[in-house]
């Protein structure tokens, strides 16, 4: 009942923030001023939201159509007819994918066929997505860390410096707002695949998302050797600090031979997986990897695990800008 409830409200929260949204790319991340550093990978990142806010399942508009039809066009208001494609997506969000998927399929087997290319297909514009925020902050601090280096080298001034650092944390603050209306989004899709796994799937989605915790539990382990930590898990991401040899972490999963750390000071990123002995990291190195086989489990279980860790990302960068991560002392 209480898993229910919570994807009726999601539903009913993202079909308020899309009735009310912005639609254009303008309207959404500006118009293009030639100065933004990083307006590619911004527009790239915006660009993943369509996916997920213009072809969104098919249980949204299902229950959206019934709910207007009840609750505004019998009374002739506009008004009423908004307020009921609400509640209606509410009411069909959490059920209306799986129940079209049950109309349109011939047997079991096609049911399950559905899903498992709806899932292969989400994944991996989740993958997509999560490369396109990555990319953008990777970006974010880099041009902030080429202004701290101007300062150290007395090309720009502390003054120009701190106003530039100031534009850049706005800039990323919009980033994140763009990122969280995106999770939103997401979020109303996973409980549509939720509902799904809750039919097929023994256990449900509950099961599938035990599995995902305890592939993800965190472990506490030393390092070998000093290495960096970079921003992201992307190849030559910038780095935001080291980790002295012999220094204990906390060790999550991560992946492309990455693993999340966080030291006792609160310093996050990714490190090397090698970096550490393999009976601490054996089972953490990349739970994406380990719980993507190919089959309906294996795809549920992943779509979770990336769903959370786009998730974790965006909270993560929040947390950067305030520890001072685009501050002039950094």
């Amino acid at each position: 009942m209480k898993s229910t409830s919570f994807r009726a409200a999601a539903a009913l929260t993202a079909s308020l923030m899309l009735a009310g949204c912005v639609t254009t790319q303008a309207g959404r991340i500006g118009m293009d001023d030639g100065r933004d550093a990083c307006r590619a990978q911004l527009v790239a990142l915006d660009s993943t939201g369509n996916f997920f806010g213009e072809d969104i399942l098919r249980g949204a508009a299902v229950g959206a159509l019934g709910g207007a039809l009840i609750g505004g066009l019998a009374s002739g208001r506009w008004e009423g007819a908004l307020i009921g494609a609400a509640v209606g997506a509410a009411a069909g969000g959490a059920t209306g994918y799986f129940g079209a998927v049950q109309r349109q399929a011939r047997d079991q087997a096609a049911v399950t066929a559905q899903i498992f290319n709806d899932l292969q297909r989400e994944n991996a514009e989740l993958d997509r997505t999560q490369v396109a925020f990555d990319q953008l902050l990777d970006c974010r601090y880099r041009a902030a860390e080429n202004i701290r280096q101007g300062v150290r080298m007395g090309r720009i001034s502390r003054d120009g410096a701190a106003a530039q650092l100031a534009e850049i944390r706005g800039r990323l603050t919009n980033d994140i707002a763009l990122a969280r209306t995106i999770n939103g989004r997401i979020g109303t899709r996973g409980a549509e695949f939720e509902t799904a796994m809750d039919n097929v799937l023994p256990g449900g989605s509950n099961a599938v998302k035990n599995a995902v915790a305890e592939r993800g539990r965190p472990v506490t382990a030393t390092v070998r050797r000093a290495v960096p930590v970079q921003l992201t898990p992307q190849r030559g991401s910038a780095e935001v600090g080291r980790i002295a040899a012999n220094e204990s972490v906390t060790v999550r999963p991560g992946r492309d031979g990455l693993v999340q750390v966080e030291t006792a000071s609160g310093l996050r990123g990714f490190a090397p997986a090698d970096a550490f002995p393999a009976s601490a990291v054996r089972g953490v190195g990349s739970q994406q990897a380990s719980l993507g086989q190919q089959d309906v489990r294996g795809l549920a279980a992943t779509n979770i695990a990336r769903r959370e860790g786009f998730n974790d990302s965006v909270g993560n960068a929040e947390r950067l800008v305030q520890a001072g991560g685009f501050e002039l002392a950094s």
